[in-house]
């Protein structure tokens, strides 16, 4: 039915200059690329690469760079840190810049934290930010817990069932983006009165 493939974009979500997010983040790029290039195709974002000043939704806050990369994405795969319970500001901040480019398209967490949750708490504090954009969420995530331990030092994955687990998020994913550029593209939406 779709000839052409998704457009996933997996956004890192912190700033932090110690974050070991990051390496959660490039495997879930890795897995994306290994995995399902033949119905993909990934789009990575690090906010550190993105000037967005200010707070909000403003013309004057946006990098037009995310715009553009908002704007062509059918799906979102987000790593959310954990801190102190909830997730990082600049996560917020790329979510806020660009509401409206957003809605009707899927997302799916990967949380990660340094203790044994796994970030759960950080994407339940999340959730309520990104059904404001209107971005559908999965049944689904993946959990990182104890990020420091999962990678050696070179960065390289220790448990080759993080892989599996990704996949997994990567399926139900897939799924939902397909069904939702389908219905951006050819259901008319109803204006009630």
């Amino acid at each position: 039915m779709l000839m052409n493939k998704l457009n996933v974009v997996i956004i890192e979500g912190t700033t932090r200059v110690q974050r070991k997010s990051i390496l959660a983040a490039r495997l879930i790029e890795k897995v994306g690329k290994e995995f399902f290039a033949d119905e993909i195709e990934t789009v990575f974002v690090d906010p550190n690469d993105f000037n967005l000043p200010g707070d909000g939704n403003d013309p004057e806050g946006k990098d037009a760079r995310y715009t553009a990369i908002t704007e062509k994405a059918d799906a979102f795969f987000v790593v959310v840190p954990e801190y102190n319970h909830s997730f990082p500001g600049s996560l917020k901040r790329l979510f806020d810049s660009e509401l409206k480019n957003y809605n009707h398209k899927a997302i799916a967490f990967a949380g990660v934290s340094g203790g044994p949750f796994g970030g759960v708490r950080a994407i339940q504090s999340f959730v309520p930010v990104v059904r404001e954009g209107g971005l559908v969420t999965i049944a689904v995530d993946v959990q990182f817990p104890g990020v420091q331990d999962l990678f050696d030092e070179h960065g390289a994955l220790k448990d080759e069932a993080y892989v599996r687990r990704t996949k997994r998020v990567y399926d139900e994913l897939i799924w939902m983006a397909k069904t939702l550029k389908y219905g951006r593209e050819s259901v008319v939406k109803k204006k009630s009165a």
